[in-house]
């Protein structure tokens, strides 16, 4: 339903921008990650686990555009195709939902031993260190589904979701507590929409390219370069917090041990501001991390890229390696 809501979206921006086009939905389809719901996602070690299957389709030109969570989308895709558009994004921020019993608190007021439910190594890390008196557990399953599980029975005093995919379906009056980014940082390109393309069809390249959010792509290639730098993943607890201001990027970047106890964060950041070049030419389609960005202008897209690769190498310089093999060893021993 997700999915839909935000495919839906995409498509109705497109038909104001282009009345005289036609556009079309496929069937929906499902993928692998919406299959697979009795292991956690960390566990499966599929990079494209909920891209595979639409990209297929967009290879066989069945479809010339598909829309996905940026965060689903691995750092490198696969040749041939580009995110030829970035929105704006929504709310990056973690959410926490709570068990009807639980209205009106904070996970700082649960009993201790309460339960909280994530699939997410990032968010259980940060969080298993700020509140050592809970316990995490995995859940799976759409939003729907793990709505169900926490309102139908005992088993969850509270689960954590993106904030951005509440807001979408219309249930923003669920969120009891938005976690700041000193609680929790938010995982590389949580909030955004990607439409991804074939690199080569430059007539859908320019179409969904007035879709781009300039402030958007700046933050959300910084925060894919370094993802990208330190090869993480989902398997791994990396996480980021990105902003914009005054032309200045800045990005916030951290690794986690699996329990949270160890960990590494820096903040860095660069100027962005740049004026538009007239870049027709070669150059006009360069990518950077799966990106191709149009209108935004090259260097501030460069400076983007270099700000995720030196935090990351940063990080690296001071022992982030060693965090995240231990981290990636211990998850899949699990």
């Amino acid at each position: 339903q997700l999915a839909r809501i935000q495919t839906d979206s995409v498509v109705e921006m497109l038909r104001e921008l282009y009345p005289d086009l036609r556009f079309e939905i496929a069937v929906a389809m499902s993928t692998t990650g919406d299959k697979i719901l009795d292991t956690a996602l960390s566990k499966i070690g599929e990079k494209s686990l909920f891209t595979k299957e639409l990209e297929n389709a967009l290879e066989r030109n069945e479809v010339d555009l598909v829309v996905h969570s940026l965060k689903d989308l691995p750092t490198s895709l696969p040749p041939g195709f580009t995110i030829g558009a970035v929105c704006k994004r929504e709310n990056p921020l973690d959410a926490v939902v709570f068990h009807p019993k639980n209205c009106g608190k904070t996970l700082g007021l649960l009993p201790e031993k309460s339960v909280i439910g994530t699939s997410s190594l990032r968010r259980a890390a940060q969080l298993k260190k700020k509140f050592p008196q809970l316990e995490f557990r995995d859940i799976r399953g759409n939003l729907n589904t793990r709505l169900k599980k926490l309102d139908e029975k005992e088993d969850f005093s509270a689960i954590i979701l993106a904030a951005a995919g509440l807001k979408r379906m219309g249930w923003e009056n669920r969120i009891g507590q938005l976690l700041s980014p000193e609680d929790c940082l938010y995982a590389v390109g949580q909030g955004a929409l990607a439409v991804e393309v074939r690199a080569k069809d430059q007539e859908i390249l320019n179409m969904v390219s007035a879709l781009q959010d300039a402030d958007t792509v700046l933050c959300c290639i910084a925060e894919r370069a370094f993802m990208k730098r330190l090869e993480g993943g989902c398997s791994v607890p990396v996480a980021v917090n990105s902003m914009l201001k005054d032309g200045q990027l800045y990005l916030t970047g951290a690794v986690y041990s699996l329990d949270g106890s160890d960990s590494l964060r820096e903040t860095m950041q660069t100027s962005v501001n740049y004026p538009p070049q007239n870049e027709d030419g070669p150059n006009d389609d360069v990518q950077h991390v799966g990106i191709t960005a149009k209108n935004v202008p090259g260097q501030a897209q460069e400076a983007a890229e270099n700000l995720g690769v030196e935090l990351a190498s940063l990080l690296l310089s001071k022992g982030a390696k060693h965090i995240l093999s231990v981290a990636r060893q211990l998850n899949d021993t699990r």
